[in-house]
């Protein structure tokens, strides 16, 4: 048979595959073998002839060329079956199950293969920047594999993370993509930025690229300039990252649509030719070309950073005509995205009609291809690069340090309160221990990039091993300091905010709210083989005491927690005279006052439902177990024209350990006598306080909501229920009647149907909806979350009264009640600004530095320094976290 005739039957016979097939079971899984310089004796002669055909198969196939150039024979295919060849082809051992194969079985696979191939879609992740396994990168010797079937990275380097995506998936296909800094040699270090710019400086400018397809299973190159190859490295090298492309969604989701654009009147419609669309109508400009959806007038934008050219020839037709909506013709994606602006309102929108209104002058959606880069990926590329100081009081710049535990985090825009937490966290042994686990196995995930524990353990390797913390030696400059390049978080970052409401946008962020969220995340995930839970040490038992001030009776209650938060007591320091005007100075306190008003008695309003008495109650929090690790977040906030704004309170806290004993709880004293218990359902009645409902109120807010906020404040400040409401504005019940009877809930109670009917219209029935909210403890977000982890459990029936072996068993107390409770400061998380939603974080940790003994460290975003003024610095932390000594 011809080789035409070969062509045409294989081509009848191929087809697409899936992007992710079935992996093969390991026994099957293709083994690398070198090409053989002579055929393997013993070789028939139906194999000489499969020989045969295969050379005059790779005629048909893109070119292959091996590596080593030594070779005089013409480049062949990469047969991926069981085939013995002629020098010059590659052979693979692969267990057969039945007798000789056709030629197609031996070339199918590879056929399948690339006829499966395709560009990244503008909704796919494309991971070309570092690995989804480890912080290997593109700027590494070896480069990074991406994968052409999925797309994910691989490190090509000695810990062969991509050969172990290839082995458990079945992709070999892979282009190696290689970044090298070129050579810049300054006089001067670069000016500090000083205002929000982009320099016109592009990627290529200051790096060179080096490309490589290839076939992992044979070490085999392959042509990238070939017409399948081609098409698909250039989508991979434009498309966004992984990083830009979570960054880009981020921003999306705080644009809305405005009435001009839902009141939009389209003018008589026409078919704007495709000819009419190549410029703008007043000048000859062919990119930043902005479409009127009004009148279809076609004009260029204004000039942006970064060298884009423009004339505003769109607003000028916007003033002319009062014409306010228009799109962006190169950011049209089949996806139905694209950049909406309204004049009028001078903002960037959302039309969620735009296929209806580009239709309207003869625009289809599908015919459209994305070319430019949108408004808002060059507005991630415009974010203010904070500049702080990181000199001594003398001048000089504060000495990098790395090394094992020093490396730093980049600031993905708005990123420092994640970066500040983590570095804190992975300081700590519990995190070490659980997640720095070099021995052990990565975990067999087909995502890796959208798995908790395998993000947390390549967090654990970047910033523990030292492998990353070295001079950044990309710029050369005699005068200016190398710091680190900085590992980048974005898949931890997505991970973690995934489906939230703040932590999925780039908006500043509390860094304590991220510590909180991040302990929800791992304590609900699994810890199999024995792991132990890292958040476990900062677990402990606060006891709250409620007394009767009529009777006198008492009443104890604990809550678990794994952090608290600490009042700090505000008091001005009167102006001086002549003194220039800085803003409120306040006293310092000390911590011991902090923790002395935070364990002190205060009076709340109850009903007592012993003696029927409304005189109140006294209520007072102490320690019933303290943790190994005590996170305590010292509130330092005011009302300024009913907005909460952050204020310098300096506290004092020692450097040398300290005891908490007397912060221990007694517990119930022989001479005291317990509150009757209460009847099932009945809660006590709440009595808010008159005068703090009165002014909380008289601000406008709903008696519901006041309520609630007294309530949980402790019922005596308006002020501190004020605080309360603002930070918990958008609770979906916020405006429901306080009902103490379901506060806190539990894991044991009864499902309320309501929650069950909601999970149900989501799909879940009843028996699911009602294990997942006695796990959750009622909460339905969480709930959701439980039902999407737990997709084999078919829930909970009305005959599974009985206790499982795994509830029945007690559960390990949180905390010790031994003492003494010595503890000492370990680290702690900074900021600067007036909002905790703004400004930015740091992070100084205690650590011990090979040869220098015991030193604090200041981890600003990629920057390690050996700190100075750390007295000063812990006056004014955040958040503290204290060790237990």
């Amino acid at each position: 048979m011809g080789a035409g005739a070969d062509k045409i039957a294989l081509q009848d016979l191929t087809g697409r595959t899936s992007r992710h097939p079935p992996p093969a079971p390991p026994s099957l899984l293709l083994r690398h073998c070198a090409p053989p310089q002579q055929p393997v004796a013993g070789a028939s002669t139906a194999t000489t002839s499969i020989a045969a055909a295969s050379r005059a198969f790779a005629l048909f196939l893109p070119v292959f060329t091996y590596p080593d150039r030594s070779r005089t024979s013409r480049p062949r295919h990469c047969p991926t079956e069981n085939v013995v060849s002629s020098p010059g082809v590659c052979r693979y051992v692969r267990p057969l199950a039945r007798g000789p194969p056709l030629m197609l079985g031996r070339l199918g696979r590879l056929t399948k293969l690339f006829a499966g191939l395709a560009p990244p879609t503008p909704a796919q992740s494309v991971y070309r920047e570092d690995c989804t396994q480890c912080f290997d990168s593109i700027d590494d010797p070896s480069g990074l594999d991406v994968c052409l079937q999925c797309f994910n990275g691989g490190c090509a380097g000695d810990r062969l993370h991509t050969r172990l995506h290839n082995t458990l998936w079945g992709h070999p296909l892979a282009l190696n993509i290689r970044r090298t800094r070129k050579a810049v040699v300054r006089d001067e270090p670069p000016p500090k930025m000083s205002k929000l710019a982009i320099a016109a400086e592009t990627e290529a400018d200051r790096y060179d690229t080096a490309l490589a397809a290839k076939c992992l299973e044979c070490n085999t190159e392959l042509d990238i300039a070939g017409p399948k190859l081609a098409p698909i490295v250039d989508g991979i090298i434009k498309a966004n990252t992984f990083s830009r492309n979570e960054e880009v969604k981020a921003w999306e989701q705080e644009l809305t649509s405005c009435e001009h654009i839902l009141l939009m009147q389209q003018h008589e419609p026409r078919r704007i030719e495709q000819g009419d669309l190549g410029h703008c109508s007043k000048c000859d400009l062919k990119e930043n070309l902005w479409l009127c959806l009004e009148c279809g007038n076609l004009g260029c934008g204004r000039k942006q950073m970064g060298g884009v050219d423009g004339n505003s020839h769109a607003l000028s037709h916007s003033d002319e005509s009062g014409h306010g909506v228009a799109v962006k013709l190169g950011s049209i994606t089949p996806e139905g995205t694209a950049d909406i602006y309204c004049y009028k309102c001078d903002e960037e929108r959302v039309d969620d009609n735009l296929d209806t209104h580009l239709a309207h002058w003869g625009i289809m959606l599908a015919e459209r291809q994305k070319t430019e880069k949108s408004l808002t990926e060059m507005q991630i590329e415009q974010n203010l690069k904070w500049d702080f100081s990181m000199t001594t009081e003398d001048g000089k710049e504060l000495t990098p340090l790395f090394g094992p535990g020093l490396t730093g985090l980049k600031n993905l825009g708005n990123s420092c309160y994640l970066a500040s937490i983590i570095q804190c966290l992975f300081d700590m042994p519990s995190f070490r221990e659980r997640y720095y686990r070099t021995a052990d196995q990565l975990p067999v995930v087909q995502e890796p990039a959208a798995d908790l524990e395998t993000q947390l353990r390549k967090m654990a390797d970047g910033l523990c091993s030292g492998r990353y913390s070295k001079p950044d030696d990309s710029v050369i400059a005699e005068s200016e300091v190398h710091h680190q390049k900085g590992l980048a978080p974005a898949m931890l970052k997505h991970l973690i905010g995934r489906g939230h409401e703040e932590f999925s946008t780039m908006r500043q962020q509390d860094a304590l709210e991220l510590l909180q969220h991040l302990f929800k995340l791992i304590t609900r995930s699994k810890h199999e083989g024995g792991l132990k839970d890292p958040t476990a040490p900062f677990r402990f038992v606060l006891e709250q005491r409620l007394q009767c001030l009529g009777c006198r009776k008492v009443k104890y209650s604990t809550n678990e927690q794994d952090s608290i938060f600490i009042d700090v007591p505000l008091e001005k320091l009167p102006a001086e005279e002549g003194a220039e005007d800085i803003g409120d100075k306040y006293k310092a306190v000390t911590l011991k006052e902090c923790l002395d008003t935070f364990t002190g008695a205060e009076k709340v309003e109850l009903t007592c439902t012993a003696c029927g008495g409304k005189d109140g109650f006294t209520k007072q929090s102490l320690f019933k177990t303290f943790p190994d690790v005590l996170a305590v977040n010292a509130r330092k906030m005011t009302v300024v024209n009913w907005v909460p704004i952050k204020v310098d309170v300096p506290v004092i806290v020692p450097d040398e350990p300290f005891l908490l004993d007397s912060y221990l709880s007694k517990g119930l004293q022989p001479s005291e006598e317990l509150l009757p218990d209460e009847p099932e359902g009945q809660a006590p009645a709440f009595v808010p306080e008159p005068t703090a409902l009165a002014q909380l109120e008289g601000m406008g807010f709903p008696r519901n909501r006041c309520e609630k906020a007294l309530h949980a404040t402790g019922n005596s400040d308006a002020n501190a229920a004020m605080e309360w409401l603002f930070g918990h504005m958008e609770d979906p019940d916020i405006d429901a009647p306080l009902d103490l009877g379901q506060a806190g809930g539990s894991a044991g109670a009864t499902a309320d149907p309501e929650k069950i009917e909601m999970l149900g219209a989501m799909g879940f029935g009843a028996p699911q909806a009602k294990k997942a909210l006695k796990e959750t403890g009622g909460d339905v977000e969480r709930a959701v979350e439980w039902l999407f982890s737990h997709p084999d459990d078919q829930g909970l029936f009305e005959d599974d009264a009985a206790p499982s072996a795994e509830t029945a068993a007690p559960k390990e107390p949180a905390g010790s009640a031994t003492l003494p409770a010595s503890f000492q400061l370990q680290s702690i998380v900074c900021h600067k600004g007036t909002s905790i939603h703004a400004g930015h974080y740091v992070a100084f940790i205690r650590k011990q530095l090979e040869g220098e003994g015991e030193k604090w460290v200041l981890f600003n975003d990629e920057k390690v320094v050996e700190a100075h003024d750390v007295d000063e610095m812990r006056k004014f932390a955040y958040v503290y976290f204290f060790k237990r000594t």
